[in-house]
């Protein structure tokens, strides 16, 4: 498949997959709901990508030890924004869509936001993609 999605669970209501080459753990809320509680529990390790500007899935890749955000490959970076880009509604049907993406740990939660929403601690620490074309097989 186009996101070298190698399998894919249902646990505890969040989708979670393996991706391969090399193999990473990648977790998706499928409504704000689920994103909500992935905010909650993300791990230190994790990367949270999202369609820049538009409403999509949050997505997250776990880190595995000794990699940092500037470590994860060209590939990998491409396969979680194609799978970002391909769940939201409006972002998947564009091209030249942008993905931001960013340690959990930088994520920003207030009382004052709606559910599933987010800001930053550090936008400095943020970095962005662009997803030029749509590889929706």
């Amino acid at each position: 498949e186009s996101f070298a999605v190698k399998s894919s669970k249902t646990c505890a209501m969040v989708f979670y997959f393996s991706i391969c080459e090399p193999e990473y753990v990648v977790y998706m809320g499928k409504d704000k709901y689920e994103n909500e509680d992935l905010i909650k529990y993300a791990w230190p390790e994790d990367v949270w990508f999202h369609v820049d500007k538009l409403s999509s899935a949050h997505v997250y890749i776990r880190l595995r030890e000794g990699e940092t955000l500037d470590s994860l490959s060209p590939q990998v970076l491409d396969d979680l924004a194609q799978l970002t880009k391909h769940n939201s509604i409006e972002g998947n049907k564009r091209n030249k869509v942008g993905i931001v993406y960013t340690m959990a740990s930088n994520l920003k939660k207030t009382g004052d936001m709606e559910v599933g929403q987010v800001s930053f601690k550090r936008t400095n620490e943020v970095r962005h993609l662009k997803v030029e074309t749509r590889k929706n097989e």
